[in-house]
This record gives structure tokens, sequence and C-alpha cells, in this order.
């Protein structure tokens, strides 16, 4: 293959060994993008920082503890990252739909190198402020295709265990960040009164960030997105390097090959409109409903954040306050409750593929909900007990507290951590896959958003009860995801379209429509079939399809007989 540079991995790995490779590389944004997420509460805790360099607090002389004498300053610079990370995941989609998944990561890490440079050379605020819009900006990039590219090139029955597994790596990102700056704070004579303490952390990032943009390059581009633009001997040689070519292999590749160009150019005849703004309200996309599959993203990032992630990371050290824990043991638990967290991760490996996607967020929500409640009730329970002097009291319902924070922390490890960052980059077409993952990113830049400007404000008024609103939040996303999402699990990228395609927006509507759909159509997605329909067991070659479904649009026509009507649906535009 003269089109692709020897230097290029998919001529020494395949199958497994190449899949694996993917993903370190892959790891190396996510670990870049928990690593970042981790960085700020650390570095808003150093004097030097808070202090003498940005100037919104100052320090108790009594306890040592930082005073924020302006809160909206000190949350401005963080909230601003994720408007970056709102606009760069409009352009990182747009990219990568244009020019390739490849080149739009590289573009991705030196912007977040650039953002990381000015970041860690910050003399004042407003730099701040730019640096962290920067840094944001190319985090977008990078969180809008890297998911999209891991998926496409995964196989659809081990694709959420390869996407868990790299985000494994975002929350081990989040440990290096808390335990390198609980290191950084001992320096000197541990005052916190050294820009090192919080410039070397925050340049840290730019080592896996180099890595990457420089490493990404010697691996193979998408199949799926070289289809698109017409590279099929590219695609199809990739393809037989990542599912293999002979044995109980033979024809699989071909089979899936076959299967993406006839999506694409159905795709191609049936959406005409690939704006952001068509997508949104799904303008033009006739029956593949990409408004709807928008709409279905941007909600599931969205609640990520509200079901108690965010509250539990900003409340958590104030319940190990409660429990009689010094502030100095706090941190080490604190650093305990992120290495449980990076573990409990783990698990997802095991059981996203197994158990699908909304069996995976139904016992999240149900274990995080529990938790939330009884955080709140017993958190209140000590505060009354250390009013009426009960110390003993009050720090046993905080170490139950405590406990149910970890619970809830791994849990959402085990859970709803990886599905909505997984779900988008499965569900949405092929001509726009990775703008309409980009959506997704949009819902999580607007619910971190959300929740950094107005958690500080919701705690000061309700104090421990704000933990019911968390309860509450995970309670509604059962009946959401029951009645809307469908499951994606098992199914390759190219079925999506056919799971899609029903008018109705009830997820029971959709997978009746999906079953028939598949079934009066067993040419256009013969990669699911694993090939019964594919490989003529007589001469081992594949099948030709029955006809040309590439060029006809009208394809996928459905009769639904119902008791009292029946409904004929087309699979074409308008």
């Amino acid at each position: 293959m003269d089109a692709i540079p020897r230097s290029n991995v998919v001529h020494k790995y395949q199958k497994r060994s190449l899949l694996i490779a993917i993903n370190c590389i892959a790891s190396l944004s996510i670990f870049f993008f928990g690593y970042d997420q981790g960085l700020m509460s650390g570095v808003n805790n150093t004097v030097d920082y808070y202090q003498t360099t940005m100037k919104f607090g100052h320090q108790d002389p009594a306890t040592g503890a930082p005073v924020i004498d302006n809160t909206l300053l000190q949350g401005g610079i963080i909230a601003i990252y994720y408007l970056g990370t709102l606009i760069g995941a409009l352009a990182g989609g747009s990219l990568g739909d244009r020019y390739g998944r490849i080149k739009t990561i590289s573009i991705g890490a030196c912007w977040g190198v650039f953002g990381a440079c000015l970041q860690c050379s910050a003399q004042n605020h407003n730099w701040m402020i730019i640096a962290r819009l920067i840094n944001g900006f190319g985090t977008g990039i990078l969180n809008a295709i890297v998911p999209v590219w891991a998926t496409e090139t995964a196989e659809h029955t081990s694709r959420g265990q390869f996407v868990t597994i790299e985000f494994t790596l975002n929350i081990f990102g989040v440990v290096v960040a808390y335990w390198l700056e609980f290191g950084c704070a001992y320096y000197g004579d541990g005052s916190g009164n050294y820009g090192f303490v919080w410039r070397f952390p925050i340049a840290f990032q730019i080592l896996p960030l180099l890595a990457l943009a420089i490493s990404v390059w010697f691996f193979p581009e998408s199949p799926r997105y070289l289809v698109k633009v017409g590279r099929n001997e590219e695609a199809r040689y990739i393809l037989g390097r990542l599912r293999g070519e002979t044995g109980e292999d033979a024809g699989r590749a071909e089979a899936e090959f076959q299967d993406i160009k006839n999506i694409a150019e159905l795709e191609r005849a049936t959406s005409k409109n690939h704006s952001y703004i068509s997508m949104l309200f799904g303008i033009g996309s006739g029956k593949l409903h990409t408004g709807r599959r928008v709409q279905l993203v941007i909600w599931l990032q969205i609640m990520q954040e509200w079901i108690g992630i965010a509250g539990v990371t900003i409340y958590a050290p104030t319940i190990f306050r409660i429990a009689g824990i010094s502030n100095a043991n706090s941190k080490w638990i604190s650093g305990l409750n992120y290495i449980t967290y990076t573990f409990a991760t783990l698990i997802c490996v095991f059981t996203l593929d197994r158990i699908g996607r909304r069996w995976t967020l139904y016992w999240g929500s149900v274990m995080q909900g529990i938790p939330m409640i009884l955080a709140a009730a017993l958190t209140k329970l000590g505060k009354n007990a250390t009013a009426a002097g009960d110390t003993q009291t009050a720090a046993g319902y905080g170490i139950g507290a405590v406990a149910m924070i970890f619970i809830f922390t791994a849990t959402f490890g085990a859970t709803w951590l990886t599905v909505p960052w997984l779900y988008p980059a499965e569900i949405f077409p092929l001509e726009v896959r990775a703008k309409g993952n980009a959506w997704g990113v949009v819902g999580w830049s607007i619910g971190n958003g959300w929740c950094t400007l107005l958690l500080p404000i919701i705690f000061a008024a309700l104090d421990e009860n704000t933990y019911y609103i968390f309860g509450a939040c995970n309670v509604i996303t059962i009946p959401m995801v029951w009645a809307l999402y469908p499951e994606s699990n098992q199914r390759t990228l190219e079925e999506m379209n056919l799971l899609f395609a029903s008018d109705s927006i009830w997820n029971w509507d959709a997978e009746r429509n999906f079953a028939i759909l598949k079934e009066q159509n067993p040419d256009l997605v013969q990669a699911a079939q694993r090939g019964h329909s594919v490989i003529d067991p007589e001469t081992g070659m594949v099948r030709p399809p029955h006809r040309n479904m590439s060029h006809d649009a009208s394809a996928l026509t459905v009769h639904h007989d119902d008791a009292d009507s029946t409904e004929k649906q087309h699979f074409k535009h308008g």
C-alpha cells in the first residue's frame, strides 16, 4: 500500500495489537483531558497563585486557608475554559469531517500545548483567562475527534471496552494531577509562596500533548473517513489489518468495507445539509433524524454533570472536616478517593459490552442516587450533633457521609463516566460523525460551565441539601434513558441509521422499526450478520448484494401492519 507511508504502524501491527496501539495513542489525549480537569483545584489553593499573581484572594493568617475576595474572578478563570471547549468542539467536529481524524488530533494537541505554555507563564489574571480559553479550545478539538477515531477503528463487539480503557486513563490523569500538586506543595519551605508550586504542574501537561501531536502521524486514518472522501483502497487495506484476512477472519473486512460504502452513499443521498444549525434542528436530515440524535447527546452530557460528580468534587472537603478529619489528612483522603475512582473505571471495561449502555446507566443512577441522599442526611445529622457538642456522634455520621462519597465516586467511574462520551461517537451518521460527537462536547461544556457558575451559589443557599437535588437528578435519568435512548451496544456504526429511522422519539418504537428494517434489508448492513449472508460457503468469496443499495435511496421501505392501519416508510430525504 504505497499511499500509506511505510513508517505507519498499520504495516507492522494487525488485529488486536493494532487496536491496542491506536487506543494507547488515543489515551494520551484522554489522559491530558483528565489531568487538565484535576489541575485547577490544587492551583487555586496555592498562595502565590491566588494572592500574588491572580490577586483574587488572600491567605488567612490564623489557619493558612485561602480566603477568596473575588469569587467572580476565581470562577471566571475556571469557567472560561469550558467556553473554550465548546468553541473548540465545534471547530474540531468541522475539521474532523473535512480534513480527517489524524490531522485534527494533531491540530488540537498543538493548540493544547500553546494554551499550556501561556498558562504556566501567566503574569496576571487577564493573561490567565486568555490562556485558559486557548487551552480549552485545544481540549474541545481533541474531545470532539478522539472518541470518534477510537470507535471507528474498533469492532462493534468490543467498542465499549476499548473506549472504557481510555477513560481509565482519564481518571488516572486526575490522580496524577492531584498527587503531583500534593508533592509540589512541599517545595521550598512548604508555604506555597513559590511560582514553581503551581507553574510546574501546569507545564507538565505539555509532555503528553507533544507526544500525541507527533506520534499520531504514525497511525492509520479512520477507514470510515477514508471511504467518505473516496480513498477506498486505503480504507480497505486498513480494515484488513484491523480485522484480519485469513482463517476465520476471511471476508470480515470486505463485508465491513462494503457495509461502510453502502451506508456512506445512502447518507449522501438522504441528507444534504450538514451545518451545525441544520443538525441541531434536523433540517433536511429526513429519516436520519440528526436533530433528535443531537438533543440526546447534549442532554446526556448535561445530566452527567448534574447527577452529582461536580458537587462531590466541590463539597467533599467539607464532609471530610465534619468527619473530624484534619485539613492535612483530608488531602490524603481526597487522593485515596481519586485512586478508588480510577480502579472503579475498570469495572466498566468488563461490563459495558456485556450489559449494554442503557443498563450501565440504570444501575449507575440507582447506586449514585441513594448515596447522594444518604450523604445529605448523614451530613445534616453530623452538623446537628456537632452543634449539640456531641463530637463523637458527629464523627460517626461524618464517616458514614465519607463512605457515601466513596460509593458515589466509584459508581460514577464504573458507569456514567464513560457512556455519555461513548454514545455520541456511536450514533451519528458517517457524514457528520465528528460534528455529531462535537455536539456531545458542547453538552459537556454547558453542563460543566453551568455547574461551575451555579453550584457555589446553590451550596451557599442550601448547604448539604444540595445533595438532594443530585439524588433527584439521578432518579430523573432512569425514565429519561428508558424512554428516549436506544441501545447501541453490539450494533455496528452503520446500523445506527436503521435504529434512528423511526419518526417516533420513543425507544420502543425505534427498536420495533429497527427490527423490521433490518429484516427487510439484510444486504444494507452485512457485517452485523457475522458472515452468515455475506460469505459463500462453497467459494469462500463475498456474495454480491441482491441489488445496488448505494444507488437506491428508497431501499428502506417498510410496511407496518397495525390493527387499524398500514404505514409505509421510505428512508429517503424529505
